[in-house]
């Protein structure tokens, strides 16, 4: 079987395809063809030496996959059935998508809706679910339609469905991107108008800024994130994903106490599977209405992962990178 392999084994980080040995961590692992994996930033974060992400030396690599059951012990999921497997230990301290086959435990997998074909759901893939997951996030929160709703990072994965999915969903997303070129590109997705990252908030001096925000999808984290929190109308939400610009945050509590803010933060690992179930039924529901193509930066061969990983790292692309298993 081929697979992308990272191994820090020998104090030296080495990445490529090669030949490899896949076996069950239990019997009651699910054996799945992968079709189609992607590319995450949290990819790139195993992918280097030291890594604060990856807890083993050596394993194939690829936070989520999606494709068809091949074999399975567990009643809920037969031969045949398209699934996406994503979260827990997956790519991260266990063997992961990309690779021809994938064993994993049942709590990663979720069974596609018809609506959506194994390519669109790695298109969509964890990025797109942590999208999905923030705006029903700030549903539950409460948020109203025809908010005006800011989203950081938005020519990232996370970003730039965020925006798809907002607007189709009636709500006014503003993109907040330091590629202020892409203006077209992001608008094209949804927004209804694009900012600058330090455009964000105003009012520096002061302790809270402008209420400027019924609800913010944050995929930056870092000052980024406490600037939102100043920003926020009364009573809004962020739904945090982000820590691409730093995983601290320095705040006060003027935001949460005189405001009625609230942090929300969307996890994709640990997430329920009830969770899981009603995200990618919400995606499902919408997939007649969305060109899954504009999502995606390219498509590209197992064999070209090791560039597309410098690029994620280096924020050169826009959108989304799939991973074909199979010509």
């Amino acid at each position: 079987m081929r697979a992308f392999v990272v191994s820090d084994a020998s104090g030296e980080l080495t990445l490529g395809v090669r030949d490899a040995q896949l076996a069950p961590r239990d019997e009651t692992d699910i054996l799945v063809k992968v079709d189609f994996s992607s590319v995450n930033f949290k990819d790139a974060m195993v992918a280097t030496s030291p890594s604060r992400v990856r807890r083993v030396d050596t394993l194939i690599g690829g936070v989520d996959a999606a494709g068809t059951v091949r074999a399975s012990l567990d009643e809920a999921y037969s031969p045949g059935d398209r699934v996406i497997v994503v979260g827990g230990a997956l790519g991260v301290a266990r063997d992961g998508g990309f690779a021809q086959y994938v064993y994993a435990p049942s709590r990663y997998l979720t069974k596609l809706p018809a609506t959506l074909s194994t390519r669109d759901a790695m298109t969509i893939g964890t990025a797109g679910y942590t999208a999905m997951a923030s705006v029903l996030a700030l549903e539950d929160h409460g948020l109203s339609p025809e908010s005006e709703v800011l989203v950081t990072g938005a020519t990232g994965g996370v970003g730039s469905q965020a925006l798809t999915y907002l607007a189709l969903k009636g709500y006014r997303p503003v993109a907040s991107t330091g590629s202020l070129e892409e203006a077209a590109w992001l608008e094209a997705r949804g927004a209804t108008r694009v900012i600058g990252r330090d455009d964000v908030s105003d009012r520096a001096d002061r302790v809270l800024g402008s209420e400027l925000w019924a609800g913010a999808i944050d995929c930056v984290g870092g000052p980024t994130l406490a600037s939102i929190l100043r920003s926020l109308r009364y009573g809004g939400a962020v739904a945090a994903s982000g820590l691409v610009a730093s995983p601290e945050l320095s705040t006060t509590v003027y935001p949460f106490i005189t405001r009625a803010v609230a942090l929300i933060g969307i996890d994709a690992v640990e997430a329920t599977p009830a969770t899981r179930e009603r995200v990618w039924q919400a995606l499902g529901a919408i997939a007649h209405l969305v060109d899954f193509s504009k999502f995606v930066d390219r498509e590209i061969p197992l064999d070209d992962l090791g560039g597309a990983l410098e690029d994620i790292r280096g924020g050169a692309t826009r959108g989304r990178v799939l991973v074909r298993l199979y010509d």
